[in-house]
């Protein structure tokens, strides 16, 4: 317990400076008045507490990594995670940016270009890939820097602390760093923002609960995978929950015949998730002669989606019922023709490219329909009739 008292009263000390200091002046530089006084401290109190320790008082010389095949093979793989993970924490980091500051937009291929080109020229001195901090950023912007200056002057600053101010540097308690951190990230928090997020519906706001918590046990990077998958997983059931099928109504004036002609409308997304509840749907129609498909509305159509279209169409015309298909769009078509959905239709001439065409070609199949029953012989199926009331070979 005795140990913990030096951080936590220099956390504490970095803190209340931090906090004061704007409201004196709002260009004093709070985070390193802080840092200085706990250092200051920290040494004349003597205090049993953690520093930064050694640091290099130089710059490696440059030198070409070895290629060796076997090598890169085995590299490659965890290379590719290291770069995804470090675009995802790069582009976070730019985000969080762009939100607490006046800078405007940011441009995200010129930010992953640059940490790249950054990251291979530190390849050259024995560097590790690095990555957009969100901590080194807000406190860059809380403190005032707006412009590419500020990131020029932090690297100035900081190869002049390696070569002149090693030993001072060293000896910061890294209790004055955490405290820095612990505002920095008390200022980052959007009490607005986080109502609006929390208010909005239920599945944001799982997201952001599950991204929270898991940032603050485990880890930032495996926190923004995760809520990627479960903001994917919503987004996937929101969508599926979008499609639909529904029956409508013949439009205009009824006339004798039409209770024997089904019309559907396919609305949002017709794909994997949301495929077989339209299948069931319509295929379970009876006591009709005709199903008009009506596909205008049908913004997002996947293979499966093509496919339940063409086994829709094939259990309809088997219990005998001629399918109508009306109105696919063009982004459609090649994927409908290729999948056999077309092919699947009694002829040819089944595809309409407006509604009205398609019910009157309906409402003729059906008085045609009905003049094959009447004429069919005593005894004979009447089921046996196509769509033209010929008897089939």
């Amino acid at each position: 317990m005795v140990e913990l008292v030096g951080p936590v009263a220099l956390v504490a000390v970095v803190a209340l400076i931090m906090v004061a200091a704007p409201r004196i002046h709002p260009q004093i530089p709070g985070s390193i008045i802080a840092i200085v006084v706990a250092s200051v401290i920290a040494e004349t109190a003597n205090l049993p507490v953690a520093r930064i320790g050694a640091l290099p008082d130089s710059l490696p010389a440059p030198t070409a990594p070895g290629l060796d095949w076997d090598l890169i093979l085995t590299l490659a793989g965890p290379a590719v995670t290291i770069a995804a993970l470090a675009a995802i924490e790069s582009l976070l980091s730019a985000r969080v940016a762009a939100s607490i500051s006046d800078t405007g937009p940011y441009d995200a291929d010129r930010e992953l270009v640059g940490q790249g080109l950054a990251s291979v020229a530190s390849g050259f001195f024995g560097g590790m890939p690095a990555t957009g901090a969100i901590a080194r950023t807000a406190v860059n912007i809380r403190s005032g820097g707006r412009t590419r200056l500020a990131a020029i002057t932090h690297a100035l600053v900081l190869l002049g602390v390696v070569y002149l101010a090693t030993g001072p540097v060293s000896r910061i308690p890294l209790a004055a760093l955490s405290g820095v951190l612990m505002v920095t990230a008390v200022r980052m928090v959007s009490v607005s923002s986080l109502r609006s997020v929390v208010g909005s519906t239920r599945a944001d706001t799982v997201v952001f609960l599950v991204t929270a918590v898991i940032t603050v046990f485990l880890d930032l990077i495996q926190a923004v995978e995760i809520g990627v998958v479960v903001a994917a997983f919503f987004a996937l059931r929101s969508l599926a929950n979008s499609s639909g099928v529904h029956r409508e109504e013949i439009p205009g004036p009824p006339q004798d015949g039409d209770a024997n002609i089904a019309v559907y409308r396919l609305d949002g997304a017709l794909f994997f998730a949301a495929a077989e509840r339209v299948l069931d749907r319509v295929s379970a129609i009876r006591d009709v002669d005709v199903v008009i498909i009506r596909m205008s509305q049908l913004q997002t159509l996947d293979a499966t989606g093509a496919r339940v279209i063409t086994d829709l169409v094939h259990a309809l015309e088997r219990r005998g019922i001629t399918v109508l298909i009306k109105g696919i769009q063009d982004r459609h078509l090649r994927l409908i023709t290729k999948v056999g959905a077309l092919e699947s239709l009694r002829h040819h001439k089944h595809l309409f490219a407006e509604l009205e065409p398609a019910v009157d070609h309906a409402r003729d199949h059906v008085v045609r329909n009905r003049a094959g029953r009447t004429s069919a012989l005593p005894g004979q199926d009447p089921a046996a009739f196509t769509t033209h009331g010929r008897q089939q070979k």
